[in-house]
């Protein structure tokens, strides 16, 4: 996929997260197939905080080619900040706007930094290219996600 193809997905990334939530009932939102799983509200607030660590990456990227990101354990990040406390309005609105940043900020970009890129602890070089993949992924991956819960929620219901 060529870049700007890739910079309309991500942009339609908001679209498509925010949008799919209505098929979800508001009732199964804390609902966690396993104890190691993560609930949908969990996923929104996760896919805020990544978006944050995101928007870091890339400025770093483009500003200072070659550097080191830092790495965040999700997880952790999910219990210790206690994800399914926190406000869904909130975060699905950090979401909306740190994307929505980001990608206007990469409309500017000259074709040159998109061969920047930074060193990840885990996965090694990632450029600019390869962090606009990993981001349009992410989106899908977790609707997926969110979708198998459903699918997995309805079963109990159907079961009970």
């Amino acid at each position: 996929m060529d870049i700007s193809r890739m910079l309309l997905s991500y942009r339609q990334g908001i679209d498509d997260f925010i949008n799919v939530l209505p098929e979800f009932p508001k009732k199964m939102w804390d609902y966690k197939p396993a104890p190691n799983r993560w609930s949908i509200k969990e996923i929104i607030i996760h896919m805020a905080d990544s978006e944050a660590n995101s928007y870091v990456r890339c400025r770093k990227i483009i500003a200072e080619n070659g550097s080191n990101v830092l790495v965040y354990d999700q997880d952790k990040w999910a219990e210790n900040l206690k994800y399914r406390d926190q406000d869904i309005d909130s975060s699905l609105e950090l979401f909306r706007q740190l994307r929505l940043t980001t990608y206007n900020l990469l409309l500017t970009i000259s074709d040159d930094k998109w061969d920047h890129y930074c060193m990840h602890p885990e996965q090694g070089r990632i450029t600019l290219k390869d962090w606009l993949k990993i981001y349009v992924d992410h989106v899908h991956i977790h609707i997926s996600q969110m979708r198998d819960n459903h699918d997995e929620w309805i079963k109990e219901e159907n079961e009970a």
